[in-house]
């Protein structure tokens, strides 16, 4: 079966607290960036292993290089930047927020990104190794036109046709490096789900019912080299720091620029009330894969397996069982923080995705 597999993961997992303290030395330039690359190394190998022991095809590293899920990669193109700044619209329960990022420049890829990563993540699985990636709207959604710096664009357009050659790039030689299955992380679609994000896009100067054909047009434009042979996925959710979230509502406002997107699947948020109902899936393409992100990331408690199936069941209403697989509703660790449950908790949870997906789709 190609990908997305009927038991799947969105990419992030809690990272080992030997990872965490070391990454915190060389921070406080205490060690050397080689020797964490060491120990990244080692727990990437130990991250694989357990994910090819519970039966898992899509094979991850965790994104154990990361601090950021978005902001690592989105730095390492020219123009790029990240810093602190306060949010309109913001996690709840949390003072920390995630950074800002803002384009001081022309958006260029002067070199690869994560496609050394990608490389040793291949060579340590002989499943498929997944690669994740933000979507390009990351580069706009939370500044807007103020964090795009006017005098390398004038005019908005130019700056989406660079965002798109940066992308090309970074997917040819993620495809080069033996990629065959590559996912978008995205929370625009569904944070432009809540009327409260919204109306701050409104206050702005934003339209958010424009925003999210923009955001899909710009994913098209950063897949339309997608090279032969590689599956594209794009995951969709309402924010995930620390076991927090920031939108709610459900997919009703979105579902059709979300499903306009030049992608293979869809991995879309449904664990919590928060993401409301199954009845946007019914504009599904016919041709595409939906995977329900029914088992939640946020809390340790073990989703009980009848529930699970009555959940598949339910959106079968909409979507032919065939075309359905299941997943984590996000990442388990979006950022160096991690989600507030134990390793074993997160284990058990990809572990009871697997038995699920086993049982309903034999």
């Amino acid at each position: 079966m190609k990908p997305p597999f009927r038991a799947d993961q969105v990419g992030s997992l809690l990272r080992p607290p030997e990872l965490r303290e070391v990454r915190a030395k060389v921070k406080r330039g205490e060690i050397s960036a080689e020797q964490l690359r060491q120990v990244e190394d080692a727990a990437i190998r130990e991250a694989v292993d357990r994910q090819q022991a519970i039966g898992l095809e899509a094979i991850t590293d965790g994104e154990f290089r990361r601090d950021w899920w978005h902001v690592d990669f989105l730095t390492g193109f020219e123009g790029v930047e990240s810093y602190a700044a306060p949010l309109v619209v913001g996690f709840h329960d949390t003072e920390e927020q995630p950074p800002m990022l803002r384009v001081t420049g022309k958006v260029r890829r002067a070199r690869p990104v994560f496609v050394d990563s990608f490389r040793f993540l291949k060579q340590s699985t002989q499943r498929t190794a997944k690669q994740t990636i933000p979507a390009p709207a990351m580069l706009h959604m939370r500044p807007g036109r103020a964090g795009i710096n006017r005098e390398a664009y004038p005019d908005l357009e130019e700056f989406w046709r660079d965002v798109a050659l940066a992308y090309r790039a970074e997917i040819r030689d993620l495809a080069a490096a033996g990629c065959t299955y590559l996912q978008l992380d995205d929370t625009s679609f569904a944070y432009l789900c809540d009327e409260k994000f919204c109306a701050s896009m409104r206050e702005r100067g934003d339209d958010p019912a424009r925003l999210v054909r923009i955001y899909a047009d710009a994913i098209n434009a950063a897949l339309a080299d997608r090279p032969a042979g590689m599956t594209v996925t794009m995951h969709t959710c309402r924010g995930n720091f620390k076991s927090t979230w920031v939108a709610a509502g459900g997919y009703e406002p979105v579902v059709e620029a979300l499903f306009s997107a030049a992608v293979d699947g869809f991995f879309m948020e449904f664990d919590s009330e928060r993401a409301g109902d199954f009845a946007p899936l019914r504009f599904a393409p016919k041709d595409k894969k939906i995977v329900l992100g029914l088992v939640t990331t946020k809390v340790g408690q073990l989703e009980d397996k009848d529930t699970l199936k009555r959940r598949i069941d339910a959106a079968a209403r909409y979507v032919p069982l065939e075309n359905l697989c299941l997943s984590p509703q996000c990442g388990f660790s979006s950022t160096h923080h991690g989600n507030t449950l134990s390793y074993e908790e997160q284990w058990r949870k990809l572990e009871r995705i697997v038995e699920v997906a086993n049982e309903v789709w034999r």
